[in-house]
């Protein structure tokens, strides 16, 4: 299952938060996520959540959401993992209406000082062919070309709608454990 260098999509972007970027903990907020939650975050595309981990005791997040059409079983594995960044890879599961293949997502999640005690939150999404997506378009005389042309338009449009709901659950969660005395 080789994940080739091209790009399928890629997508990027940004919302403010009012909550100082020391208070800020993606990687608590991220595997702690109740799954009510994450579907708060992008109704009605996200569908359910929860948190597991490999074989090996790394840390996985599935997310099972519908892009576009496609109906998509995530499987993201923590490459890198803190407070302001956090790196999830996932060989995901797409179900379509020709059948189910499967694509390499790269989910990253960064969190930047700006003024006033605001933080940047950005929520980069990439994702590239594997080598049975590649198959799968030629089993259905698919052009890579319009394959990625649909996943980009689908894609950015759902990071674009997820991104400030994901900032603002948060600056809830950052909030909260500041009430808490939590850092």
């Amino acid at each position: 299952m080789k994940v080739l260098d091209r790009i399928l999509s890629q997508s990027a972007y940004s919302a403010e938060i009012d909550v100082p970027l020391d208070q800020v903990d993606i990687e608590e907020w991220l595997f702690s996520l109740p799954e009510a939650e994450y579907q708060r975050c992008c109704a009605p595309d996200h569908i359910a959540a929860g948190i597991t981990t490999t074989d090996d005791g790394r840390r996985m997040s599935i997310n099972v959401e519908m892009i576009g059409t496609g109906l998509v079983v995530q499987h993201y594995v923590a490459e890198e993992a803190g407070p302001a960044y956090v790196r999830m890879n996932s060989i995901s599961d797409v179900f379509t209406a020709n059948g189910r293949t499967q694509v390499n997502v790269v989910w990253e999640l960064m969190a930047e000082a700006i003024d006033n005690g605001r933080t940047r939150y950005t929520n980069r999404v990439t994702a590239h062919p594997t080598d049975a997506f590649m198959e799968f378009l030629e089993a259905h005389q698919l052009s890579y070309e319009a394959a990625a042309a649909a996943r980009q338009a689908a894609g950015g449009d759902h990071n674009r709608r997820e991104t400030p709901l994901f900032a603002a659950s948060i600056a809830r969660r950052a909030e909260a454990r500041a009430l808490e005395g939590v850092k």
